[in-house]
């Protein structure tokens, strides 16, 4: 299927863009409710569009729950996405002394500005990482796959990447659920037809993101109290030159994690705050827009950072671009090397997509911001409710079955008990979307290099990604050890 990036100006793509904007930011601006769930929920929706119209409002989706976070972080001290945790640090003592509309607004232009770091960054480097896939045999793809969840799995799971590597292999195996392509046989069906055709990633994915989500924060007690009066919402101009440096530094961060598997733009967001605070010599958390600007800047810019390698190897940055790829499935397109080949002028078409998103997001956030003040006081009990209702009705869309629904509730269920024991989801993600791809790259390899296997010691891609997973597992030991260790020094004097 070819595409023509001019279709993205047509009025049509335009009010798609300008309408998915406006969702994203007020659905971001709302507690509990993230990007990942955004997304997740919307994909089943688009099923009976255009693929080019549901890539449109998709991305500018979520590029606008990316700064829509920011809206509830700062003025009611609740941060509607996880990446806007650093934002609600540094903004709400603002909100506070009565600059919140002013915390905003710099939020929202910076925001713009870390859009474009990401895309200028996706333009530049997806020729180089397509002219090194191209290189990549099966073997390559198998270690590429591996190292991605090995990763994922180091990241999220912190002190304990333990619980990120079983994620990691949980999600491979619902993978592996099926019959076997290659030489027919059912694997982990226990005689159930439905399950002979796989488990479809895309219920796992709305269960996980949106009933999962959905049930943790009405799980919860949350009182907030919402100012009536936002304030001036423009920041000055003067601004861009004098925090250039702490937004190009934030962009590069946001870029680069962006890239990692799995790190996701809460991981950006904290590590631009941390580097921003010593850089300054300043505490962001005593009200400072410098740090909503480290944050904003670092979770924006993701955006580009994590499509790089989603669009160009077929592993997913984050979970958003986990879901693109879900909802590009959807549609009969299949990322990776073979993407410029396969779809011809897709890429053109998603530069455009995101220009035109990043512009709108700026333009219409003026005209939602506070409107967006006013939903804040809904109550969770009845917005929570309205999200699963959005979780079954889109799982359905999608597929037209029930078994489907049937998975998004296991998954859903599943995913709270994981959630609430500290299992990171990222890794989970990884594992349900390469599943097929490790699979039947490994299957491959064994079937070519049979009989020959010593030739794997001499490819030099496979022998790079071979130590990055080694090393990966190394770093998540070697730091769970030092965090232990930490931790026991911490406890040695009060169990004196």
């Amino acid at each position: 299927m070819a595409f023509d990036w001019t279709f993205v100006f047509t009025w049509e793509a335009l009010l798609v863009s300008a309408l998915g904007s406006a969702l994203g930011i007020v659905w971001g601006a709302m507690p509990g409710l993230s990007s990942n769930m955004a997304v997740a929920l919307m994909v089943g929706f688009t099923y009976k569009l255009s693929p080019e119209i549901a890539i449109v409002f998709l991305i500018a989706v979520w590029v606008g729950t990316e700064f829509g976070g920011a809206i509830s972080a700062i003025l009611i001290n609740i941060p509607g996405t996880p990446s806007a945790v650093p934002t609600q640090m540094a903004g709400y003592p603002l909100a506070l002394r009565g600059e919140g509309g002013l915390a905003i607004g710099t939020a929202l232009m910076f925001s713009m500005l870390g859009n474009w770091a990401g895309l200028i960054a996706l333009v530049a480097f997806v020729p180089i990482m397509i002219a090194i896939a191209l290189q990549f045999t099966v073997w390559e793809m198998f270690l590429l796959v591996m190292l991605g969840v090995a990763i994922s799995g180091t990241l999220t799971g912190r002190e304990k990447p333990i619980k990120g590597w079983a994620m990691g292999w949980f999600g491979l195996m619902i993978a592996m659920v099926g019959k076997d392509l290659i030489h027919g046989v059912d694997r982990f069906t226990y005689d159930i037809n439905e399950l002979r055709a796989g488990i479809k990633s895309l219920p796992v994915l709305i269960g996980l993101f949106g009933l999962t989500e959905a049930l943790n924060v009405l799980s919860k007690k949350q009182h907030k109290a919402v100012p009536s009066k936002v304030g001036r919402i423009i920041p000055p101009v003067s601004y861009i030159g004098k925090y250039w440096k702490t937004a190009l530094r934030s962009s590069a961060v946001g870029t680069i994690i962006g890239a990692i598997p799995g790190a996701g733009a809460n991981i950006a967001a904290f590590v631009s705050y941390t580097l921003g605070e010593q850089a300054s010599g300043k505490k962001f958390s005593e009200g400072d827009v410098e740090g909503v600007i480290c944050g904003e800047v670092a979770n924006n810019a993701n955006v580009g950072g994590g499509l790089l390698p989603t669009m160009t190897l077929g592993i997913p940055g984050n979970s958003s671009s986990a879901l693109i790829i879900a909802a590009l499935a959807l549609h009969g397109i299949i990322v990776g090397p073979n993407i410029n080949h396969d779809h011809p002028g897709f890429m053109y078409f998603l530069y455009a997509t995101l220009l035109v998103a990043n512009f709108f997001m700026y333009t219409t956030a003026f005209a939602v911001v506070k409107p967006s003040v006013y939903l804040l006081t809904l109550p969770v009990a009845v917005v929570m409710p309205m999200v699963i209702m959005f979780a079954l009705v889109g799982t359905f869309a999608a597929t037209f079955s029930m078994f489907d629904v049937s998975i998004m509730f296991c998954a859903g269920l599943i995913g709270f008990v994981l959630l609430r024991h500290g299992y990171p989801f990222a890794p989970l993600i990884l594992g349900v979307i390469l599943g097929p791809l490790a699979d039947e790259s490994l299957r491959k390899t064994i079937w070519i290099f049979e009989g020959k296997y010593e030739e794997l010691l001499f490819r030099p891609i496979g022998i790079i990604l071979f130590v990055g997973v080694i090393w990966s597992f190394y770093y998540g030991i070697k730091r769970s050890r030092r965090e232990t260790k930490r931790l026991d020094a911490e406890m040695a004097p009060i169990s004196k």
